[in-house]
């Protein structure tokens, strides 16, 4: 039951790897706590005899023994939701468990983002840094590049091929969450930056063709995630950015300078992928707090 929701979700909802991974673990993490419950073996229990009690009853035991935060538990949610919904689909339950469980009420957190000096200071760096004929030196300066010239997900940066960019490279085409596509411009100085990384891989004999991979390892293949993270969080130490350091974070960087300098939220929204505009509206909040700290230095009566 559990392997025909991944295959689906693989297959026709077409979700990340990482999305598919996360869903499965909660939802076997729920059938073994049931299964546990029951004082039978997880094989043998059936997930269609649960009730909305029992889901009130894991959230209770997740939050209190686990210390899960309410964010965190209403993602475990969401697997949970979504897997008893394509059960209903399939006729093998015929009550909406989740129409009597609330997601869980969490405070407004802002996206950290990187201050416009701070990362005009961390780019210089890179710049300067990049110089060198250095295939490493190269490939993060373009990560970072991506990250905020593009505002894209680190999934995402995973999945860049060469074949995505225009001819001319003043595009790159991008496939985000749920097979959802959306094309992002690319500034000329990133162009200059993928072309020259591009020619350094020629240089070592790395595949460049249209289905190879963008960001490689030295050894040619896909960069994983933790090594990206890393990349990131060590270039945004660098320039001594404070607080949490992640490619998010540059994701979110990029949103909030466009909000900054007046961009069209719409706009933005496209630009990120999101498919509501309310989680684009969220970078509004960034712009205010900006605001309001350039009022209490500049006014006279502060």
């Amino acid at each position: 039951m559990i392997d025909a929701f991944v295959t689906y979700i693989q297959t026709e909802k077409r979700y990340s790897a990482l999305t598919v991974r996360n869903y499965r673990h909660d939802i076997e993490s729920f059938a073994t706590w049931c299964a546990s419950n029951a004082g039978i073996p997880t094989e043998e229990f059936d997930l269609t005899r649960i009730t909305a009690e029992d889901i009130r009853e894991w959230i209770i035991y997740r939050m209190e023994r686990h210390n899960v935060s309410a964010a965190s538990m209403n993602r475990e949610l969401s697997s949970l939701r979504s897997f008893y919904r394509y059960l209903r689909r399939q006729n093998l339950i015929k009550q909406d468990l989740f129409s009597r469980v609330t997601t869980l009420r969490t405070a407004r957190q802002l996206p950290s983002f990187v201050p416009e000096t701070r990362m005009e200071s961390l780019l210089e760096n890179i710049r300067t840094r990049s110089q060198l004929n250095d295939f490493v030196e190269q490939r993060n300066a373009l990560i970072i590049g991506l990250f905020y010239g593009c505002g894209i997900r680190l999934a995402e940066l995973q999945g860049v091929l060469f074949g995505d960019f225009s001819t001319d490279l003043s595009s790159l085409h991008v496939r985000g969450k749920g097979d959802k596509h959306r094309m992002i411009p690319i500034l000329p100085e990133l162009r200059e930056r993928i072309a020259r990384y591009t020619e350094i891989l020629r240089e070592q004999n790395f595949a460049v063709e249209a289905k190879a991979p963008l960001i490689v390892s030295q050894l040619g293949k896909p960069l994983s995630r933790t090594t990206i993270q890393r990349v990131v969080k060590e270039k945004l130490k660098e320039a001594n950015v404070q607080g949490k350091k992640s490619p998010h974070v540059l994701r979110h960087t990029f949103a909030t300078h466009l909000m900054n300098k007046e961009a069209d939220m719409r706009d933005i929204q496209e630009l990120m992928g999101h498919s509501s505009l309310k989680t684009t509206q969220c970078y509004t909040h960034n712009s205010i707090t900006q605001l309001q700290e350039v009022y209490k230095r500049a006014h006279p009566h502060r």
